[in-house]
């Protein structure tokens, strides 16, 4: 606990609501199947650690912040428990398209008390409004992510996606209809693992 809690420089209450958080995740799981089965016994090396890491790429100017596809609220939902503590006034939205996962979020949410908003639809399918930060983690490629993310973006916003290892591959094919930024960043917990951290997006003319 004191190691989490001086490198993310968060209190002890925020690790406690983040382990019961776990708890949750480890009962809900035989009932909803949230997580893959062979990432549950490790689920904090696996999903917490791995989405708090994304902490340290929120601008501090950041006031919005939307995650696409939460599933079982990784990384949103870790980084709102995390935020509501540091900027209380960044507004966290976890969009997800699964009614049951979103009965889960909700309860995660009720249960610890998180200020967060919890969407229950499709990506294209929301009113499209800048936002500072977008997340997205084991959704989709970077080229349908960018699609998704294009009309939520501003000149300022700026989006983390973490990424395995084909994640070469998937920056060559989004170059294909994107143009952007892009800084990339070795992941704490997975030696193949890459953070990317993209800006500046434009759609390439004849692109999808």
């Amino acid at each position: 606990m004191k190691n989490f809690c001086e490198k993310y420089n968060v209190s002890r209450e925020t690790y406690l609501k983040l382990k019961s958080y776990q708890s949750m995740l480890e009962d809900w799981q035989h009932k909803l199947n949230l997580v893959s089965k062979n990432t549950i016994e490790n689920a904090w090396e696996r999903h917490f650690l791995d989405s708090a890491q994304l902490l340290r790429f929120i601008p501090d100017s950041a006031k919005t912040l939307v995650d696409f596809g939460s599933g079982a609220g990784f990384p949103g939902m870790v980084l709102a428990i995390m935020l509501n503590e540091k900027t209380p006034y960044l507004k966290v939205t976890l969009v997800e398209s699964i009614l049951k996962k979103t009965v889960y979020l909700n309860a995660v949410k009720e249960q610890l008390g998180v200020d967060v908003s919890i969407v229950n639809n499709r990506i294209e399918s929301i009113e499209p409004l800048p936002v500072d930060v977008i997340t997205s983690r084991a959704l989709t490629s970077l080229s349908d992510l960018l699609a998704y993310s294009y009309p939520f973006v501003s000149k300022n916003t700026v989006c983390i996606f973490p990424k395995g290892k084909k994640y070469a591959e998937e920056l060559a094919e989004a170059h294909k209809h994107w143009k952007f930024k892009c800084d990339i960043y070795s992941s704490e917990q997975s030696e193949e693992g890459k953070i990317l951290i993209i800006s500046n997006i434009k759609k390439i003319k004849g692109g999808r």
